[in-house]
């Protein structure tokens, strides 16, 4: 702004007051604009500090039992715990091994053609049960006709020859008594006819090698089992040395299973199998849920599998219902002993503690618990026998075993009222019902609700 002349009447003039109200409104823009501005750099940092110290109470709260609640719905180990418990009992324990089986077939035979030809017809359906000797197929029978025929012509040539001869020689040995002929003429005769019947019996054999060659035109089941895929239609030409057959059998009952046992096993087995005794073998399904089939134990090998130290052994099953297939694998599972008068708890009673041990949590007279070191047997899929460490009647936790521990305090339940559904609502249960509904209204409610004991839930 450039100096004015002191004479100048606009020097030291007052700013109208249209300018003013002009600068009023930029004014208090920008004065909004800065204290939103220090609201937005103070207020987060404000708000996380106080939700840390929010959550910080929260979790000091919940440490503390109760999770915030007035009567704390966490786990509290002074309260009695619920758990379910079964008594240990005396009893017999199966001493069972269990192996992967492959199932085979008793007798299996391919059927294939005993002479070449047209295959005719085939007279099976796939997955039959046949009896030995049923028909299966047809091969053209009229080559071998043919040849039977010719066969049969030339047999009855040379007989004709045979017995012409036969009267020459009864001419020659009459006249040989009358001296009216050779001796050596007589023996010519009698050698042709001699050579006559060798012809003839040669004849004969050629007629019925085509008679059986004209039989095997009709294919028949050399075993009885179950067919299989047909292999070749009809229409082709069929050959002895068709690799693949016509169709396979397969013997469905009896059946077998292979499977194998560790070579120190198998001493055991074998001699109770060398006494006459009938070993049980049950055959499982895969996931080993389903038992397929029962059978028992019929033989064993005579030689240890040096690679895998193990003995081959052989299982025979009724298969009536047909639910087993050669080449099938099963789960076996077989009794090789049976232990008397043991103590026997519920697997599930048996854990494993931080240092390895198998324990039991066994429940004393005043329901606390007591940790006890055991010595476990043989076991199957729901029991386990205890060769040390507990005595038959004794209590043992089956289930809330992640809440206890020694010296906890429990409270029994049954395991058929835990696992049963929740009864219908009754006059005295109305209530509980409508509280539990207003519990879930408010926590002061829900404080009030978990109060009540252990039993409610």
């Amino acid at each position: 702004m450039t100096d004015l002349p002191p004479e100048d009447p606009r020097r030291g003039a007052p700013i109208p007051v249209s300018r003013r109200r002009a600068f009023v409104p930029l004014l208090v823009t920008g004065l909004v604009i800065l204290a939103v501005l220090v609201a937005w750099y103070f207020w987060p940092k404000k708000s996380a500090a106080e939700g840390e110290a929010k959550r910080g109470g929260f979790a000091q709260q919940f440490a503390k039992g109760g999770g915030g609640r007035k009567g704390g719905g966490g786990f509290d180990q002074n309260r009695p715990q619920p758990v379910a418990v079964a008594t240990a009992q005396m009893g017999d324990m199966p001493v069972v091994q269990t192996s992967l089986g492959t199932v085979l077939s008793g007798r299996t035979a391919t059927v294939r053609p005993r002479v070449d030809g047209l295959l005719q017809s085939v007279l099976f359906g796939e997955g039959d049960n046949v009896k030995a000797g049923a028909i299966l197929a047809q091969i053209d029978p009229a080559p071998f006709q043919v040849q039977l025929e010719q066969a049969d012509g030339q047999l009855a040539r040379d007989t004709a020859q045979l017995n012409n001869a036969r009267l020459d020689l009864g001419r020659y040995q009459t006249l040989l008594k009358q001296d009216s002929i050779a001796e050596q003429q007589v023996d010519q005769q009698a050698a042709l006819v001699r050579q006559l019947e060798g012809t003839v019996k040669v004849d004969q054999a050629t007629v019925d090698s085509a008679k059986l060659q004209l039989s095997y035109t009709r294919i028949s089941a050399p075993i009885a089992g179950r067919l299989g895929l047909r292999q070749v239609d009809p229409g082709n030409m069929v050959h002895t040395s068709d690799t693949n057959g016509i169709v396979v059998i397969a013997e469905m009952n009896p059946i077998g299973v292979l499977f194998t046992v560790t070579e120190d096993v198998a001493p055991g087995v074998i001699s109770q199998l060398r006494a006459g005794r009938k070993l049980p073998v049950e055959a499982w399904d895969r996931d080993r849920k389903n038992l397929i089939a029962r059978g028992t134990l019929v033989s064993a090998d005579n030689q240890v599998d040096v690679s895998t130290g193990t003995v081959k052994l052989k299982a025979e099953f009724a298969n009536n219902d047909g639910k087993l297939f050669p080449n099938q694998f099963v789960n076996v599972r077989m009794v090789v002993d049976v232990r008397r008068n043991v103590v026997i708890v519920p697997s599930a009673a048996v854990q494993r503690n931080a240092q390895g041990q198998l324990v039991v949590y066994a429940v004393r007279s005043d329901n606390t618990i007591a940790v006890k070191p055991v010595t476990t047997g043989p076991s199957d899929a729901l029991n386990t026998s205890i060769v040390s460490g507990l005595a038959a009647g004794e209590r043992v936790v089956t289930d809330g075993l992640d809440r206890i521990r020694e010296g906890s305090k429990v409270e029994v339940t049954s395991p058929a009222a835990a696992n049963a559904p929740p009864p219908a609502p009754g006059i005295g249960e109305e209530k509980g019902t409508k509280g539990a509904r207003k519990g879930r209204g408010s926590r002061k409610s829900q404080g009030k609700g978990s109060a009540q004991g252990p039993g409610t839930t």
